[in-house]
C-alpha cells in the first residue's frame, strides 16, 4: 500500500512539475510616476534616448492608449494585484490600513500573487509594494536580492515576478550632464505656466525615464545571461503620470491616468511588432497575467485577457480618486475613444487644494502667479476656480484638457452618453460614498510629515475654543487666532473654500475663485448662512463687515439667531467695496449660534465676496 501511494505522489509531483515547466515566466518591470515620455511612443526628445524600452516595443506590442484606474500609486496597486478597481473592495483611500481602521479584502479574494503560487508559481516582490488593506506577506513565496541578477530563478521556474523602478522618482542630480536634456529645448504641458521652473520639472522627468531604462537594460540583460530571455514574458507599465507636475499625478487627468505599456515576450504568448491602439484598463495586465499562466479568471476580476480570441475593444476605462495623504477628494471619471469625462463630489474646495507638494517650488511658483495676477484666465481657473461639477475634454485633440466643453450645448449629447457611463460604473460599486473613520483622519490628516488636513471633514474631529466655528488646528494652519473670539472669514483656505457658509435658496456653488465666495442671485433675492457657531458676543464687538463686489446695486441685511441686526447698500460697480452694519447689544447679545446675510436685487446678480468680520473698537 506505501509503494502505490509513493508512486501516486511521485507521479503527482512529476505531473505538476512537467506543468509548471511548460508554463511561462512573467517579469513585471513596475516603474513609478512615469509619464510615456518615451521614444517609443513618438517622443521627439527621448527619441533615442530610451534604447531599452524601444527594444521592447519594438520586438513585442506597444499599448499607446493604457490608463490606470488611479492617479496615485497605492490606489493603483491595490486594484492590480486584487484585478478589479480599489472603489469596490474599500482599497481607495491612499496609504489606507496604515494606521485607524484596517481594511481586510472581502472573503475569497485573493492576491495576483497568491493566485499564481498556489498554481505552481514562484512568486516575489522587489521593491514597494503599497497596498491600502492586510494583506497575506507569503504571497511572495522567494526574496529577491537584486534587480538584474535572475540566476538564482533558473531551478525555481516558472516565476511571476515584480520589479519596482523608481521611475518619475529617481534621483537624478548624478545623471550624466552630457545625457541630462536642457530645459531649454522642452515643451512644458499646455496646463502649465511655460516658464524656468517648470521648464526644469518637464526636463527632469524626462532625465528620470533615462535614467530607469538604464535599469531595464540591465534587467533584460540579466534575464538572458542567466538563459530565461526566451522563457520569459516581460512587461514594463507604470503606475500613474509624472510626480512633479501638479495635473498629472493625483489627478483624474490625461496626464495623471495615462502611462506606458510595453509587453515582450515568446511568440505563442505575445505577438511581434505589433502596435495596438485600443483602450486598455491596466486592470487587464492582472487577468491577461493569470491567462499566460493558464489560469481561470476569479469572479470579481474586472480586466480582460488582451490577447485572447474572443477579445473585445473597451468603450471606456474608469477611474477613481479619493483621499490622497492628508488632502480629501472625492473625484471619478470616464475615458472612452475621444472624451474625458470628470464628475467632482467635493465642490467646497480647488483643484489645487493643500496637498504633500506645498513646499515644492513649482506649487508656491502656481500660488505665487496666482496672487500677483499673472496666470493666464485658463491656468487660473483650472488650478484656483471654482470647482465644477462635472468636465468634459475632446482628449484625442486636446490632451492637455484645457477646454471643458460640459457646458458647451454642442456636446450635452456627448456629456449625458458619459454620465451614462459614469452611472453604469458606478453601479457596480463605489465604497467612497462614505467617509473614513475618526481614527483613519486623524492619522492621515494630524501630526503628519507629509501635511496636515485642512477638509472640513477633520472638523468633526478637532475642538474649536472661541467658537467661531472653525476648529483651532484649523486656524493656526491658516494663520488665524484660534483664541481671540472674533468671528472672521476669508475663504483662502483652497482645502474648505466656504469655511462653513451655505444657502438654501441659492442654486449656484459658493466656492468661487481661491480667497472668495462667488454666486448669483437666482431671484431677486438670496441668503447665505453660517450655522454651528458658538462665539460670545462682546461689548467690544463694533460693526460686522462684509467686502464684496457686484455687478448690480444690492441691499444687504443681516442676522443673528434669527434677529435683524441692520443692513445697507452697495453700488453695481464691479469695484470691492464694505457694506459695515453696526452691532447694538440689543440684537447682538449672548452665544451667537448662527449668522444670515440676505441680498436683494436684481435676478442674476454676481456678488463676489472677499471677507466676512466682526470689527471690534
Amino acid at each position: 500500500m506505501k509503494i502505490i501511494v509513493m508512486m501516486y505522489v511521485t507521479l503527482s509531483v512529476l505531473v505538476l512539475g512537467s506543468l509548471a515547466a511548460e508554463k511561462p515566466n512573467i517579469l513585471w518591470i513596475y516603474a513609478e510616476d512615469t509619464s510615456p515620455w518615451i521614444g517609443c511612443y513618438g517622443d521627439e526628445i527621448n527619441a533615442g534616448k530610451t534604447p531599452n524600452i524601444d527594444s521592447m516595443a519594438d520586438a513585442g506590442v506597444l499599448f499607446t492608449r493604457a490608463f490606470v484606474p488611479a492617479p496615485v500609486c497605492s490606489a493603483t496597486r491595490s486594484a492590480l494585484m486584487v484585478g478589479q478597481n480599489s472603489i469596490r473592495f474599500g482599497g481607495h483611500e491612499h496609504r489606507s490600513s496604515r494606521g485607524g481602521t484596517k481594511i481586510h479584502l472581502p472573503d475569497g479574494y485573493k492576491l495576483l500573487p497568491q493566485i499564481m503560487q498556489e498554481h505552481g508559481y514562484t512568486t516575489f516582490n522587489n521593491g514597494k509594494t503599497d497596498y491600502n488593506y492586510i494583506w497575506d506577506q507569503g504571497a511572495y513565496s522567494y526574496t529577491s536580492k537584486s534587480k538584474a541578477d535572475f540566476s538564482d530563478l533558473i531551478n525555481r521556474q516558472p516565476f511571476f515576478g515584480q520589479i519596482q523602478t523608481k521611475g518619475g522618482k529617481n534621483n537624478t542630480s548624478k545623471f550624466p550632464e552630457a545625457r541630462k536634456v536642457k530645459s531649454s529645448g522642452v515643451t512644458v504641458p499646455a496646463d502649465y505656466p511655460d516658464n524656468t521652473i517648470f521648464r526644469d520639472v518637464v526636463a527632469q522627468h524626462y532625465d528620470a525615464i533615462r535614467m530607469d531604462d538604464d535599469l531595464i537594460g540591465a534587467i533584460l540583460n540579466g534575464l538572458k545571461e542567466a538563459g530565461l530571455a526566451e522563457k520569459t514574458i516581460v512587461v514594463y507599465f507604470s503606475d500613474h503620470g509624472a510626480n512633479n507636475l501638479l495635473r498629472h499625478k493625483q489627478m483624474t487627468t490625461e496626464g495623471g491616468l495615462h502611462v506606458p505599456f510595453v509587453v515582450l515576450g515568446p511568440e505563442n504568448y505575445v505577438p511581434k511588432k505589433t502596435v495596438r491602439n485600443d483602450l486598455v484598463d491596466m486592470l487587464d495586465l492582472t487577468a491577461t497575467t493569470l491567462a499566460w499562466a493558464g489560469i481561470e479568471q476569479p469572479s470579481w476580476y474586472e480586466g480582460q485577457n488582451l490577447f485572447a480570441d474572443d477579445f473585445e475593444e473597451r468603450s471606456f476605462v474608469g477611474a477613481q480618486k479619493d483621499r490622497l495623504d492628508h488632502t480629501i477628494d472625492r473625484v471619478r471619471s470616464i475615458r472612452t475613444d475621444q472624451y474625458r469625462y470628470v464628475r467632482n463630489y467635493k465642490l467646497d474646495r480647488i483643484f489645487l487644494q493643500p496637498q504633500y507638494r506645498d513646499r515644492k517650488n513649482y506649487t508656491q511658483n502656481l500660488h505665487q502667479l496666482y496672487r500677483e495676477g499673472k496666470l493666464s484666465a485658463r491656468h487660473k481657473a483650472i488650478y484656483f476656480g471654482e470647482r465644477p461639477a462635472e468636465e468634459l475634454y475632446e482628449v484625442s485633440i486636446d490632451p492637455c484638457m484645457m477646454q471643458d466643453l460640459a457646458g458647451d450645448p454642442a456636446f450635452a449629447g456627448e456629456l449625458i452618453r458619459h454620465r451614462n457611463l459614469m452611472d453604469t460604473w458606478l453601479a457596480v460599486g463605489d465604497l467612497g460614498a462614505g467617509e473614513e473613520s475618526v481614527e483613519t483622519l486623524k492619522f492621515n490628516g494630524e501630526n503628519q510629515k507629509w501635511g496636515e488636513g485642512v477638509n472640513v471633514e477633520y472638523e468633526t474631529v478637532r475642538p474649536d475654543s472661541d467658537g467661531d466655528g472653525l476648529s483651532d488646528k484649523w486656524e493656526k494652519l491658516n494663520n488665524r487666532d484660534p483664541n481671540d473670539g472674533l468671528l472672521l472669514f476669508e475663504f483662502d483656505c483652497g482645502g474648505w473654500q466656504t469655511e462653513g457658509w451655505d444657502s438654501d435658496d441659492i442654486k449656484s456653488n459658493l466656492a468661487g475663485y481661491l480667497g472668495y465666495l462667488e454666486f448669483a442671485l437666482d431671484e431677486n433675492h438670496g441668503t447665505i448662512r453660517r450655522k454651528g457657531l458658538k462665539i460670545t458676543a462682546s461689548e467690544s464687538d463694533e460693526a460686522l463687515v462684509i467686502k464684496l463686489r457686484t455687478d448690480a446695486d444690492l441691499e444687504i441685511s443681516a442676522s443673528a439667531n434669527g434677529r435683524e441686526i441692520g443692513g445697507g447698500t452697495l453700488q453695481g460697480n464691479n469695484e470691492f467695496g464694505s457694506v459695515k452694519i453696526g452691532l447694538d447689544p440689543s440684537t447682538w447679545s449672548g452665544s451667537i449660534q448662527t449668522l444670515e446675510i440676505m441680498f436683494t436685487g436684481a435676478a442674476g446678480a454676481a456678488v463676489e465676496i472677499d471677507s466676512i468680520k466682526v470689527e471690534r473698537e
